[in-house]
C-alpha cells in the first residue's frame, strides 16, 4: 500500500495538467462549457449531463481497453497500475497509482465531451472531482452489487483477468462490446 501511495503522489502533480488545460480552453470560449444560467432549462440540463456521461463512459471504456490491447501502451503506461493484480493488493490508493500519462489519457474523454455537449462549468468540475472519488472506490474491494454500477467486484475481476470489465461508472459498455464478466 505504501508503494501505491508513493506512485499516486508522484503522479498527482501531472494529473493536474489536463484540468488546467481544459480550464484554459473553457475560459477562452473554445468549448461548449458555460458558466452562466441566463437561459436555464432543467430538462436540457439533465439531458446534456446524461449525454456527457454517456460520451465519457464510451470514451473511457475505449481508452482503457486500448491501454490493454496495444502492448506498447500497456507495457510502458498501464502495467504500473496493474502491479496490483490480486484482491489483497488492491486498495483505494491503487486507483490513483498510475503512470501520469495513463491518468491523463483516461481523463481525456471528459475534455472531448466539452467540445460536443453544452454543460455548466460547475457540473464539469464536480464530475472531475467525483471521478477521483470513483476511481478510489472501485479499487477498495468492497462490492456493493448495485446493477448497472461498475462496482469494486467488477473492477477486481478486471485486475485479475486483464480482459474484462473496462467500463467506468457502469457495466453497459462492457455488456455492449462483450467484455463483461459478472462477479460471483
Amino acid at each position: 500500500m505504501l508503494l501505491q501511495i508513493y506512485v499516486a503522489m508522484k503522479a498527482m502533480p501531472w494529473y493536474t495538467l489536463l484540468p488546467t488545460v481544459s480550464e484554459y480552453m473553457i475560459e477562452h470560449g473554445w468549448t461548449k462549457c458555460y458558466s452562466t444560467l441566463d437561459h436555464f432549462n432543467w430538462f436540457l440540463c439533465f439531458l446534456y449531463i446524461a449525454i456527457y456521461l454517456v460520451l465519457v463512459e464510451f470514451g473511457i471504456y475505449w481508452v482503457h481497453k486500448e491501454l490493454h490491447d496495444i502492448k506498447f501502451l500497456y507495457k510502458h503506461l498501464h502495467a504500473i497500475h496493474h502491479m496490483y493484480n490480486k484482491q489483497n493488493t488492491l486498495s483505494p490508493f491503487a486507483g490513483l497509482a498510475l503512470h501520469p500519462l495513463d491518468g491523463i489519457l483516461q481523463a481525456v474523454p471528459h475534455v472531448i465531451a466539452l467540445f460536443i455537449v453544452p454543460i455548466h462549468l460547475i457540473t464539469h468540475l464536480s464530475l472531475l472531482f467525483i471521478e477521483a472519488i470513483w476511481t478510489t472506490n472501485i479499487h477498495d474491494c468492497i462490492h456493493g452489487n448495485i446493477w448497472p454500477i461498475m462496482g469494486a467486484g467488477y473492477h477486481t475481476i478486471h485486475h485479475t483477468t486483464y480482459k474484462h470489465n473496462y467500463g467506468h461508472y457502469t457495466i453497459w459498455m462492457d455488456w455492449m462490446f462483450g467484455s463483461l464478466k459478472d462477479p460471483l
